[in-house]
């Protein structure tokens, strides 16, 4: 089987059969954690600069604690990490990846409505 544009060299064993099985649903799982425009609101945030919940919450209209939850999988998937100061817990992106994914989804949408 020919090897796919969309296969990358890190971690890949080639004579491994369920390879392309384990990437794909690995992938799947992580689009699905982003399949939510809230998760995507709080990226939005995130990536702009560290932020706490209440900040948060405030900017998308959403209570405290759904927010929190949102945050706990966000950080259990490693897309934020969190420092705590005092009594307020602040978030950012665990790195540039995300914002990459994000703004490349919103150029493909953006030439997407163009045509």
């Amino acid at each position: 089987m020919p090897k796919s544009p969309l296969t990358t060299q890190k971690n890949s064993e080639p004579n491994s059969p369920n390879h392309a099985h384990d990437q794909a649903q690995l992938m799947a799982e992580f689009f699905a954690l982003l399949a939510d425009a809230n998760r995507l609101r709080i990226l939005e945030l995130v990536a702009a600069q560290e932020v706490c919940v209440h900040e948060i919450a405030a900017a998308i209209g959403m209570t405290e604690a759904a927010v929190s939850q949102q945050m706990r999988h966000l950080r259990s998937n490693r897309i934020v990490t969190h420092e705590k100061r005092g009594r307020h817990v602040f978030y950012k992106l665990a790195d540039r990846h995300i914002i990459e994914i994000y703004q490349l989804v919103s150029e493909h949408l953006q030439e997407r409505n163009c045509r």
